[in-house]
């Protein structure tokens, strides 16, 4: 049987631009030229001159070169040196890491072609350059382009200074004034806030002069820019003017580049009302963005009623201060600050202001989690998911915060323990660092406590840390007694159930797993009943005790009545390996593949790794061939890039065995090794594109393509990409093709990138002219 695997696919993680990009021409070229020659490009320069915009820009250009993707790594928001490893990690969707994610990071990228993008890394200039020099030697073709105020110092580091932007003599004409990169930028966004403005004569000067006192600096031509809403280019010049005067008296050693930031950001501070400049400051404290609500929770108070927090957020997104970031289906709006503005307003906070902001933003993270806790198990499911992620940078805050005092560290435990869910589902590591910690700082014998010790023992578990998982969980059985506390008893008695599963002791497990159920049936606990129910459905499944379809069906039900769609499809996978077991092939792979497209939307490589995993042995069981065993290699592909480590005495390890036997037997040693050797070299988007059944001879042919003598798919297109082609045909955007086909928008991104490199083309205009031609035949 041929391969089907596709070709190289175009992966990574880019965030998008939010305004064009202008000039640039010559860095550009000499960036392509230095990351071509070295494995370590170092773009340097002061705050706001444009080198995150420039990485971007040349990440996104060079991107069809690295067939494993370009991934692009935010630091700014990032202050624990040791965390910068595990950062790494997630964004290459390198999930559950072990004690040292260097290591695992460093044999993972190792046969890898890739290109990995640090932005921000000045303040932790030492741990990534650990970090790069581990990288660099274990992977032969991984690509480093870094962002930083500093050079790395790492061995064969090339470095290249991004200079301010081109700058016009002071007499030039209207029309050569718009040769100048900087003038060029002043005009483009002039446009987004004055559509009407233009160089001519009356304000050419005017123009030109602003350019060359904010010595080109991007980020202060932006700022001044945007004031075209009210004034004029000479107005705006005038009070420039002052502010420079203001800057320059008894500064005179400052740097030209470095007045043209500060006056810039300082006019703009100036030219805020009071309470702008109050909510500017304060928004400092939070770490990577905010929502509306948590504006206005933390910020509010003492000369900031919480009733005009929403319109002075609106007047800082106007004035260029604050970032807007659209709200999707799952979110709603996100702000952002850029780092130079944020420490701007640091800057201008007390330090008795500051301790107190910082009290403020973690109670309400606090909160935040407490809330997670009581609503995680809900129709909203998936929202908290998806925000947990973008929180993070300010729960990571709000934790380190809380850690710098021990006698605060306690409150380490109600923020971090009930997120454990979280946790698991992609940044266990991170998880059980931040409550190991507070574990040895906060002694005390407290209900948090014990309740923060049960939750690092599950993580402890998971991750695999099983000694230490033991002495946690002694600790919090005796606290439990102590406090007569009857959740953290059904916790136990669950977590006790899930280690003895791992470790093979079936009917013991499953004796411990419907104590604990009934206890948190007893005390009103969804959540913990849904979760044994899942353990006591796999383990049925592995003893082929025939109540697993009960056990599943009671999980999905469970569900369904809560409306909670992130874990039903847990529940979907219990019932695909429980129809399997009874012979209902077609409804095992119909929940299989329903299970991991509920996962998908999240990101979830652990569940998603489950799911593939599960329909590789429906295909070995049933059509043991060449194509099963591609999918059972690809199956490891999907662990291997989730991270996840499934212990080789585990039951699923025996089933999993017992699938390649079966596979092997059925068509030759030699011929087995060789597909599996090929799925397990699979992307994960190839993997996904083979256990979902969008790989060509997966299926019948399609009627679009019936009748061509077996001819192959038009454009080498798979047919999911087809189906993708098709919907781009007729105008649809990514968001409305992912609801059509119900899969996550980041997956069409991907398909649709497929789709225009295997064509050839470069946009989706000209889609609908090759699906005309070749589609409708």
């Amino acid at each position: 049987m041929a391969t089907t695997r596709s070709t190289a696919s175009v992966r990574g993680a880019l965030p998008a631009e939010l305004t064009s990009f202008v000039g640039r021409r010559h860095e550009l070229s000499e960036t392509r030229r230095l990351l071509a020659s070295s494995r370590i490009l170092t773009l340097t320069g002061a705050g706001g001159v444009g080198k995150t915009r420039l990485a971007l820009r040349m990440a996104a250009e060079v991107r069809r070169t690295f067939p494993d993707g370009v991934w692009f790594v935010e630091l700014a928001a990032l202050h624990d040196p040791q965390l910068v490893p595990h950062t790494v990690a997630n964004t290459l969707e390198l999930r559950q890491v072990s004690a040292d994610p260097a290591s695992d990071l460093a044999a993972y990228l190792e046969p890898r072609r890739l290109l990995v993008v640090l932005d921000n890394c000045e303040h932790l200039t030492d741990a990534c350059a650990v970090l790069v020099s581990k990288l660099l030697a274990a992977a032969p073709d991984l690509r480093i382009l870094a962002t930083s105020r500093h050079v790395l110092g790492v061995e064969g580091e090339q470095i290249l200074a991004v200079p301010p932007l081109s700058t016009p003599a002071a007499q030039v004409t209207a029309g050569d004034a718009a040769h100048y990169e900087s003038v060029r930028l002043f005009l483009d966004r002039a446009a987004a806030v004055a559509p009407d403005f233009e160089v001519a004569d009356g304000n050419r000067d005017a123009v030109v002069e602003l350019c060359r006192r904010l010595d080109g600096i991007p980020l202060a031509i932006e700022l001044a820019a945007v004031w075209l809403r009210t004034l004029s280019p000479v107005q705006i010049l005038d009070r420039l003017e002052d502010r420079f005067r203001l800057l320059t008296s008894g500064r005179s050693a400052v740097p030209a580049r470095h007045q043209a930031l500060d006056a810039a950001v300082g006019w703009s501070y100036e030219l805020c009302s009071p309470a702008e400049q109050l909510l500017w400051e304060r928004l400092s404290v939070f770490s990577g963005g905010f929502d509306l609500e948590a504006a206005e929770e933390v910020c509010s108070g003492e000369g900031l009623p919480t009733a005009d927090v929403l319109n002075l957020v609106a007047s800082l997104v106007n004035k260029s201060i604050v970032i807007r970031i659209q709200a999707t289906s799952h979110t709603t709006a996100w702000y952002q600050m850029l780092e130079t503005i944020r420490q701007y307003g640091e800057e201008r906070l007390a330090a008795g202001a500051m301790r107190d902001l910082r009290v403020s933003h973690r109670n309400h993270y606090r909160s935040l989690a407490e809330r997670f806790a009581a609503e995680g198990f809900g129709q909203h499911q998936a929202d908290w998911y998806i925000r947990l992620r973008r929180e993070q940078g300010n729960f990571r805050a709000a934790l380190e915060f809380a850690l710098e005092d021990p006698g605060e560290a306690a409150a380490v435990f109600d923020i971090a323990a009930p997120l454990w869910n979280f946790w698991f589902a992609g940044f266990l590591r991170e998880g059980y660092r931040y409550l190991t910690r507070a574990i040895d700082v906060a002694r005390e014998p407290t209900p948090a406590r014990a309740h923060g010790l049960w939750a690092a023992a599950y993580l402890a578990l998971i991750a695999g840390d099983l000694g230490r998982t033991g002495t946690m969980l002694a600790e919090a059985s005796d606290l439990a007694e102590r406090f007569d506390d009857d959740l953290l008893r059904a916790r136990i008695a669950e977590l006790r159930g899930h280690s003895v599963l791992y470790h093979g002791d079936l009917p013991a497990a499953i004796a411990l797993l419907e104590d604990a159920r009934a206890r948190f049936r007893a005390l009103d606990e969804p959540v913990g009943e849904f979760d044994t129910l899942v353990l006591l459905a796999a383990a049925t499944f592995f003893l082929q005790d025939p109540r697993d379809g009960e056990f599943s069906q009671q999980a999905l039900a469970l569900t369904e009545q809560h409306g909670a769609l992130s874990s039903k499809a847990y529940a979907l996978w219990c019932v695909g390996i429980a129809s399997w077991r009874a012979g209902e092939y077609r409804r095992a792979v119909d929940n299989l593949r329903e299970c991991v497209r509920l996962f998908q939307p999240l990101n979830d490589l652990t569940g998603i790794g489950f799911g593939v995993q599960a329909l590789s042995w429906c295909a070995a069981s049933t059509s043991p061939d060449e194509r099963a065993a591609r999918l059972l290699g690809a199956s490891h592909a999907v662990w291997r890039i989730s991270g996840a480590k499934i212990d080789e005495t585990s039951p699923y390890s025996q089933v999993e065995k017992g699938s390649q036997e079966a596979v092997a037997a059925a068509i030759g040693a030699a011929a087995f090794e060789r597909a599996f050797a090929d799925g397990a070299s699979y992307s994960l988007d190839e993997a996904m594109s083979l256990a979902m059944g969008d790989d060509a001879g997966a299926e019948p042919p399609t009627s679009a393509l019936s009748g061509r003598g077996g001819a192959e798919a038009p454009g080498g297109l798979t047919r999911r990409e087809r189906e993708v082609a098709e919907l781009l045909a007729e105008g649809l955007s990514n968001k409305e093709i992912a609801a059509r086909l119900v899969i996550s928008q980041r997956t069409v991104e991907t398909h649709v990138e497929h789709v225009l490199g295997k064509l050839g083309i470069s946009s989706r205009a000209q889609v609908a002219s090759w699906v005309a031609e070749h589609l409708s035949r």
